[in-house]
């Protein structure tokens, strides 16, 4: 299940998300809109979900949340933008902040 998300889900829409990749939930998110794309096998996916919803490219990046150990990762095709980030991963860290802020805000309780 993909899905945009604009403000804090329940426990029951958590597990939906999850269910594609079994407890892991690719997220890309807007740090401008403070939205995120949740769910499905592929971050492109999401990432032409927010373009379609009026998000701008310069403002959405891909991650993931493991709700069995609670960590994030910041790894996807979607951030490798040689003008903005030379590297699969968020590499600056004030972003990597706000994706992970927005994505805990609102998937967990």
């Amino acid at each position: 299940m993909l899905i945009i998300i604009r403000s804090k889900i329940d426990s029951e829409l958590q597990k939906k998300v999850a269910e594609d990749l079994k407890g892991y939930i690719k997220v890309v998110v807007d740090v401008q809109r403070r939205i995120i794309s949740a769910g499905g096998l592929k971050h492109v996916d999401g990432e032409e979900m927010l373009l379609n919803d009026g998000s701008c490219q310069e403002d959405i990046w891909g991650a993931g949340l493991d709700l069995e150990t609670n960590e994030m990762d910041f790894d996807s095709m979607i951030n490798l933008r040689p003008a903005q980030n030379a590297s699969r991963e968020i590499l600056d860290q004030k972003i990597r902040q706000q994706v992970e802020l927005i994505t805990r805000t609102l998937l967990q309780e």
